[in-house]
């Protein structure tokens, strides 16, 4: 009887112990079309180098003439003093999405023209430029660079990482919001990462479960979504849309392969039909050497040099490995271990068995 009860006392615990689960949020299979962040670019100056920048080019001697011609200062004309403190760079960041006047995001700068280093330096006010023309943001500040570049008299050099690119850290400031739409269309669209009609199906069934009749399939990565209008309805329907929990499709059988790297990576939908496999090598060996041929003391001949050589044949990892119906990848991998099978005889073998009709996946050679 005691036995009993703690059987039964460890089912119940069991029980109430979670499970492991499958299912995925949508947020993490997906987004909501239109709510992303928008890329700026602009060309600014960088000031203050020890030495390492630009020098006299034209387009930077230009850009100095009009960026002091704005504080008030003129340069004589015919004039182009040599700029060793200053480089010309590109100036790159990421609007969020929602952002509005007065936020602050990173930069990124980047030097165009022959500046060796951008350490020390700081970027004077530049505005940064949206696709459509239009300026979303200023960039000012001091660069963090990660990277160091010295120089010594003779012409030797030393680089460690890069020291052309900085970044500054909330380095501009927001001066236009992008309006997204997403409080005010009549559709709203959720777009799958990867396209899939069984994901997408069981995405809208989801959705339909917790606010009937509001989604529907537009195509394998699309759903278009009717929801309450107004920006506050709207955010709550969406945020309890992102964290419903489905299970999603399995992934196509696929095999990558780096003919770069001979890396090869191979998921777990692949199946294989049966097959056996055999791979070895053919190993040669060719051992040369000499021999003395001298002849009796009572003999004419004369002493010679003979050569005498010696080939042996020999064929490794002669073993037969026979694949039984939908076998896994784990059986593969084992297989494959045993035939101690390399990156390039991984590839020579994976592909036979895509020709022969026994390895069900899509292969993929980058």
């Amino acid at each position: 009887m005691l036995v009993r009860f703690i059987l039964s006392l460890l089912i119940s615990f069991a029980a109430l112990l979670p499970a492991p689960a499958m299912a995925e949020r949508v947020r993490d299979l997906g987004e909501f079309q239109g709510v992303r962040a928008n890329q700026l670019t602009g060309y600014g100056i960088v000031v203050g180098l020890a030495g390492t920048g630009d020098d006299n080019l034209e387009y930077l001697t230009q850009a100095m003439r009009g960026t002091a011609g704005r504080l008030g200062m003129q340069l004589p004309p015919g004039i182009s003093p040599p700029l060793k403190n200053a480089a010309a760079v590109m100036i790159t960041a990421d609007l969020p999405a929602f952002a509005k006047p007065g936020q602050r995001i990173d930069v990124t700068v980047s030097t165009i023209g022959r500046a060796k280093s951008l350490r020390g330096g700081a970027l004077i006010m530049a505005p940064l430029y949206g696709a459509d023309g239009q300026i979303y943001a200023m960039a000012q500040g001091n660069l963090a660079v990660g990277g160091l570049g010295i120089t010594a008299r003779d012409g030797s050099q030393l680089t460690v990482n890069v020291p052309t690119v900085g970044r500054i850290a909330e380095g501009a400031s927001v001066e236009r919001a992008v309006s997204s739409g997403f409080d005010s269309g009549e559709v709203l669209r959720w777009n799958l990462f990867e396209a899939d009609f069984l994901t997408a199906q069981r995405v809208r069934d989801a959705i339909n479960a917790r606010f009937p009749q509001s989604a529907t399939i537009e195509d394998g990565i699309t759903l278009a979504l009717r929801l309450p209008a107004g920006a506050d309805s709207r955010a709550t329907a969406m945020a309890s849309i992102e964290m419903l929990d489905i299970t999603p499709a399995e992934t196509a059988a696929r095999v990558i392969i780096n003919s770069r790297t001979g890396t090869v990576v191979i998921n777990n939908a692949v199946r294989l039909s049966p097959a056996a496999i055999s791979h070895g090598r053919l190993v040669v060996k060719i051992d040369e050497k000499s021999q003395v041929s001298q002849p009796n003391a009572l003999g004419r001949g004369q002493t010679a040099v003979t050569p005498a050589s010696q080939i042996d044949v020999a064929e490794e990892g002669n073993k037969v490995t026979l694949f039984k119906p939908g076998a896994s990848l784990s059986s593969l991998v084992d297989a494959l271990n045993k035939l101690g099978t390399s990156p390039s005889d991984l590839v020579a073998i994976l592909e036979a068995l895509k020709q022969a009709g026994a390895l069900k996946a899509e292969m993929v050679v980058i």
